[in-house]
């Protein structure tokens, strides 16, 4: 599955994989549960591939740290997250050695970790997988192979006009407008 449908939401614990649009936000459904659930527009929501992480030269997108990891470990599960911090840190820095010790906490790397982990046990995470995608979006940006999908629109259906009747003309026809429910004429 590819990182760009792989959800963090804020206030829940875990991954999540985009499902569906609602009107006022998204529907997603928890990668180790199946529970689906609304996510409204107030909450913030990251897509794994937009995350990086900061190394001494630049940032490393998520998905090349996961690949790393892969490799590290065949395929397997890393390090437990829970294990103890100066673990995790030694662990993240035999897969990431030049990442920036002033701005990755511990905090983040277990995350990572934790991310990592989820994602090989629910079987959700394949980097040979990823690669076909990215070719896939060069060639969209290169407009090679495939068109640019097409935006279904909707069209609202027009107000019903509603004929009101023609005014009358009182002069021509003699009669007095009719009287008002619950009020009294004056002068009669």
């Amino acid at each position: 599955m590819a990182l760009d449908q792989i959800l963090s939401v804020s206030g829940k614990s875990g991954l999540f994989k985009l499902v569906g649009q609602m009107k006022n936000g998204i529907i997603v459904e928890g990668i180790a549960d199946k529970k689906r659930f609304p996510v409204h527009g107030a909450t913030k929501v990251s897509a794994l591939e937009e995350i990086s992480i900061y190394t001494n030269d630049a940032e490393m997108p998520l998905n090349d740290v996961f690949k790393k990891i892969y490799e590290k470990e065949n395929g397997k599960q890393a390090i437990d997250s829970k294990a103890h911090k100066a673990e995790i840190k030694a662990y993240f820095e035999s897969v990431l050695p030049d990442y920036d010790q002033e701005r990755v906490y511990v905090s983040d790397m277990i995350k990572v970790i934790k991310w990592y982990n989820t994602l090989i046990e629910f079987d959700s995470y394949d980097p040979t997988e990823e690669g076909e995608n990215e070719g896939e979006k060069e060639a969209d940006k290169k407009g090679d192979e495939k068109p640019a999908a097409k935006k279904k629109t909707t069209k609202k259906a027009a107000p019903k006009k509603v004929a009101k009747p023609a005014p009358q003309n009182k002069a021509s026809s003699g009669a007095s407008s009719p009287r008002k429910a619950g009020g009294a004429q004056r002068g009669s």
